[in-house]
């Protein structure tokens, strides 16, 4: 199989200020002067996502939003000079095999340096290490079960992991709600949902909190009342979910019809405003840990939700946060390597440390796993507060 070889861009590099109030775009390090080998005029990135399916609504339409607000912006401030990012996308569906063909497609076909996506950790799991073996560079913006970035050097993510945002939020949230007892209830088709059920039962149980009743369902179950009906019999101070957005919003929704009380928190990792207005008052009290928040005081944050709001005439959630800030990242990586060689990105984003983001001071681990401060958010009156 041949790669496409990409030209490379020869710059003279200047450091842009890193500061809040600076556009986001002017914090990517811009050349002063760019020039294109062989007259090419564009920068081609795969954006592998779910547009049709049960997850295009939750997680593919906020994950491609991000990444054309970042793009329209990178492109706008001329930082390549007469040089565009472009995308060649491919519709996942939310499926594994689709994820893998779109890979292959745009690894053998379009002979992409880069791909971005997918969101899920199941197509993550069997997508990176294509990327891998072909030497191209994979960003997933959504996954976050965890070692999945260990797979090979090429492979990157920007949610934070589940080893790393359930522990440290569990020990937030106990410290101030108490609880001492509680049940758990995860989708154990689910990669992400069943890791992330893992740690939490870790953490728990490192914390000397007794676990009650551990549940489990599959991906596209729509009645959980038998799995409901004995952790409410269990009577726990706290429910834990683990779960993709569908299922998630209908779990909390017959929790409370069942006769759960609002009194008992659900306690939600990645629990976003859509799936919080979409169970209406069954999400009240609910706690979430997680990646970013509007209302957050990040880098270029205020800017990325006015634009967001004012261009799609809804509000973002953490997915969009998420892929505006990839993009941006890998924006950088690529001036910083003055190169669109995959290799030279792999390594430009290896060496990514404190890089300001609407996400915070963002960095890559040694696995290629994201590194910047959660957020522990409380849903009161229907919206997202600091949790406290």
């Amino acid at each position: 199989m041949t790669i496409r070889r990409f030209t490379k861009f020869t710059f003279v590099m200047v450091v842009a200020a890193l500061i809040a109030g600076v556009p986001p775009w002017d914090r990517i390090q811009r050349p002063a002067t760019s020039q294109i080998e062989n007259l090419h005029r564009e920068i081609p990135i795969g954006v592998v996502l779910p547009l049709t399916g049960a997850l295009a609504a939750p997680y593919g339409l906020p994950m491609q939003r991000g990444f054309e607000l970042a793009r329209e912006e990178i492109n706008n401030s001329g930082v390549f000079g007469g040089a565009k990012i472009t995308f060649i996308t491919e519709d996942d569906q939310g499926a594994v095999e689709d994820a893998v063909k779109a890979y292959n497609k745009l690894i053998d076909q379009d002979g992409v340096p880069v791909i971005l996506g997918p969101a899920n950790s199941n197509q993550v799991r069997e997508a990176f290490p294509i990327a891998q073996q072909n030497r191209v560079v994979a960003i997933s913006s959504l996954s976050s079960a965890s070692g999945l970035s260990a797979i090979g050097d090429f492979n990157f993510r920007i949610s934070l992991t589940t080893n790393v945002l359930v522990p440290n939020g569990i020990r937030i949230t106990q410290e101030k709600l108490r609880y001492t007892k509680v049940a758990t209830i995860y989708d154990d088709a689910d990669l992400y949902s069943t890791d992330s059920s893992k740690v939490v039962r870790k953490a728990l149980t490192a914390n000397s909190v007794e676990i009650l009743t551990t549940e489990a369902y599959q991906t596209g179950e729509t009645d959980f009342s038998t799995q409901l009906t004995r952790i409410k019999e269990s009577n726990p101070d706290a429910i834990f979910i683990s779960a993709l957005a569908p299922e998630m919003v209908k779990i909390m929704i017959q929790a409370r019809q069942l006769g759960i009380s609002a009194d008992i928190p659900f306690i939600v990792p990645d629990l976003t405003g859509d799936e919080v207005a979409a169970a209406g008052d069954a999400a009240e009290g609910a706690v979430t840990f997680t990646s970013w928040t509007s209302t957050a005081d990040t880098p270029g944050n205020r800017a990325f939700v006015q634009n967001y709001r004012a261009k799609y005439n809804t509000e973002p959630n953490p997915w969009a946060a998420q892929s505006y800030a990839a993009l941006y990242i890998l924006a950088e990586a690529i001036a910083n390597a003055q190169s669109t060689d995959a290799t030279a990105i792999r390594d430009a984003l290896a060496n990514t440390k404190n890089f300001d983001t609407v996400l915070g001071k963002f960095s890559f681990n040694a696995v290629g796993d994201a590194a910047y401060d959660l957020m522990v958010l409380t849903v009161k009156n229907g919206n997202f507060k600091v949790f406290e």
